[in-house]
């Protein structure tokens, strides 16, 4: 626990940004119009694909004693590819829409 509560100290920095972001997040996306938000989404969700290469690479520098890491690095590669997977679903669905039906 002890272990866990220094590492919180030592990087307390980048948990105040990554929370300010969330919140900053939610702020914008709340403000986006119905109607733009599925096709902004997912031609966001699709790009997310750097995501998952910049998770790869950390999680290959990173030692293999530090547990967080590794197990934040993972999850951002898990959530990264659901996002990008889902971006595709969502063009595919909206393009779909615009097909000429039989």
């Amino acid at each position: 626990m002890n272990t866990f509560l220094a590492y919180l100290q030592e990087h307390i920095q980048i948990i105040y940004i990554v929370i300010l972001s969330i919140f900053l997040g939610i702020e914008v996306i709340g403000r986006v119009p119905s109607v733009l938000h599925t096709p902004l989404m997912s031609g966001a969700n699709a790009i997310h694909g750097v995501v998952i290469i910049g998770a790869i690479i950390v999680m290959g520098q990173v030692s293999s004693d530090d547990i967080p890491a590794l197990i934040i690095g993972f999850l951002a590669v898990v959530l990264g590819t659901l996002n990008v997977v889902g971006g595709f679903v969502v063009t595919d669905r909206m393009l779909e829409m615009f097909k000429k039906k039989k």
